[in-house]
């Protein structure tokens, strides 16, 4: 049996086998779907479920530990008697030269950020000829074919598709217990990481989504030894299901060099020994899983499932134009007792579609869900800025270890609770320290400029990647002087007033897809979703209960929910006895 801790590095906790009976107060850190269908337990299950097959198809995602799951699985076939062929699909792979040579162009050479999205598709990565070639044995009881792409092979049977997910992927990239796809060599963490992005996800995303209606069981095989799986009938009622009702991501955590310990504190579920927490993944959709619960056992699939299975019941008329891309993401940026963020830009639309492949760029907000009276945002330039004097300030910086004294050319501005200040691509920007950020944002989330990181190191103690040129090909030098007060700071606006509460309009930029709602009350509000999807969390207030249907759910101060477009409207009770505010972003119809 694989040891646990040697192919996962973190601090971060294994997500339980069966669920948590007592009923939470406060953030959940593991937050499940119920479903009233069964996940079953164990490779034993799952082994006598296929004993009486001939052949097998066992896909998956890339970082499944796939010899483990073989080795577990057949300790249970060796039970019953059941004589096993096992292949590969790796066997069928290019060499890793040929694929190195193939995706080169979409790596950048070493660049330890950034890539362009590979096109193609994953058969590109495998020998056809091969493939043609693998058969199955006729002297053994059962044929299996498994391993990422298996269903490549055209074999006839049962499929089963293992997924692991993205936050264990990286932890086991940490242990380097797993390579990238079609790769011998384990190589440097953000080598990896930019082939998982820039290459493995693309193709591995369009596999999954063309396995979903065939697939005849779901594996969540992150616990590696103690699997949990669900059949791919239920599993597909159940992603129905979810488009009825308001549901959370599984949230996941991350320590980085200016993290803070504002949630250390007010998130008590997670692990103390961790040094700080930076990032908090709330909704990243391409990063996020969803746990569900099935007779108190717990599989955790990919978000994107609900985009393969239905992205016009989740996401309403942003389908049209986003497709299966999730358009928002909510994380949190904690600089409580921490530092400031690096001063940043990020890359104009046309600059991201040309340079990375993507389909739209990364138009940021910050909401300050809290902060401590001395917290500031850098915001926008100066009035007098001189566009050659900052580059050589920031140059002088990254070459000779000068420190730039930042207010000489970027804004300073002083955060208070519930501000929001808008960041269209392209602004200078950052937050200082002894903030608690709800970042609400379009959803691509790795392309940062860095210009100046105040002359630090990283955890690790290597310096941080700073990209210089890549901002300066970015930057709009007319966001200055008044400029930014005016259009680069949210000025609320009343939208409707009632006996118990009122809704205020949040305006963000015109370069901003979508916008920001808040209603304040007490007592109780129904909401209309408008044929968009509703990306919401309780920014003030203790807990409110969300009623769609005959279906109450509570969600407590600082989770994020989502509630599916297919919800025509949804009533929030405030639980609490202060003022509830619920922050509700969506798509602007003028923009899908």
């Amino acid at each position: 049996m694989e040891n646990i801790q040697t192919v996962r590095n973190t601090t971060q906790s294994l997500l339980p086998l069966t669920s948590s009976s007592h009923a939470h107060q406060s953030y959940n850190i593991v937050p499940t779907f119920s479903t009233q269908y069964a996940v079953q337990a164990g490779y034993d299950s799952l082994a006598q479920s296929l004993l009486a097959e001939k052949a097998v198809i066992i896909d998956g995602f890339g970082g499944v530990l796939w010899e483990s799951f073989r080795m577990n699985l057949q300790q249970h076939f060796d039970r019953y008697g059941k004589r096993v062929s096992w292949h590969n699909i790796d066997s069928c792979l290019k060499t890793p030269e040929q694929i190195n040579e193939m995706i080169a162009p979409n790596l950048n050479g070493n660049d330890p950020v950034f890539g362009k999205k590979y096109v193609g598709n994953l058969i590109d990565f495998f020998d056809e000829e091969k493939i043609k070639s693998l058969t199955c044995s006729n002297d053994v009881d059962l044929c299996i074919v498994y391993g990422t792409g298996a269903m490549l092979s055209n074999w006839q049977g049962p499929l089963i598709y293992v997924d692991v997910p993205k936050n264990e992927i990286k932890y086991r990239m940490w242990a380097k217990s797993i390579t990238n796809l079609g790769a011998i060599d384990v190589f440097e963490n953000t080598q990896m990481y930019k082939r998982f992005y820039f290459v493995d996800w693309p193709v591995l995303n369009k596999h999954k989504e063309l396995l979903l209606s065939k697939l005849d069981y779901v594996v969540d095989e992150q616990r590696i030894n103690e699997i949990t799986w669900m059949r791919g009938e239920y599993f597909r009622n159940t992603l129905d299901a979810m488009f009825e009702q308001p549901f959370r991501a599984r949230p996941w955590f991350e320590a980085g060099v200016w993290g803070g310990n504002w949630m250390k504190k007010n998130i008590k579920e997670l692990p103390q020994d961790e040094v700080n927490y930076a990032w908090s993944f709330e909704l990243i959709v391409p990063e996020n899983g969803i746990v569900l619960e099935g007779n108190k056992h717990l599989l955790e699939i990919s978000f994107d499932f609900l985009l393969f299975r239905n992205n016009h019941k989740l996401l309403g008329k942003a389908a049209h134009r986003f497709g299966n891309e999730f358009p928002i993401r909510f994380d949190f940026l904690d600089t409580y007792d921490g530092g400031n963020l690096s001063i940043q830009c990020h890359p104009r639309t046309k600059y991201i579609q040309e340079h990375f492949g993507e389909t739209f760029t990364q138009d940021e907000t910050y909401y300050i869900l809290d902060c401590e009276p001395d917290a500031d945002v850098y915001l926008g330039f100066q009035d007098d800025i001189n566009p050659d004097e900052f580059k050589q300030a920031l140059l002088d910086a990254q070459n000779n270890g000068v420190e730039m004294p930042v207010e000489k050319y970027v804004q300073k501005y002083k955060a208070h609770k519930h501000d929001l200040f808008l960041i269209p691509n392209g602004t200078v920007h950052a937050s200082g320290k002894n903030n608690m950020v709800l970042e609400i944002s379009s959803t691509p989330y790795i392309f940062t400029f860095k210009m100046y990181d105040w002359l630090r190191l990283d955890l690790n103690g290597s310096p941080r990647p700073i990209n210089i040129e890549h901002a300066f090909n970015n930057l709009y030098f007319d966001r200055k002087g008044d400029y930014v007060a005016q259009e680069l700071i949210s000025h609320p606006i009343v939208i409707k007033e009632w006996p118990e509460g009122k809704l205020m309009k949040l305006p963000t930029h015109a370069e901003h897809f979508y916008t920001v709602d808040r209603y304040e009350f007490t007592g109780e509000t129904v909401i209309a979703t408008q044929g968009q999807c509703h990306i919401c969390m309780l920014v003030e207030g203790a807990s409110v209960e969300i009623t769609v249907g005959n279906n109450n759910t509570v969600f407590q101060y600082a989770e994020t929910f989502v509630i599916p477009a297919a919800i025509e409207q949804y009533t929030v009770r405030n639980q609490g006895t202060q003022k509830a505010f619920l922050v509700v972003a969506y798509v602007k119809d003028n923009h899908c």
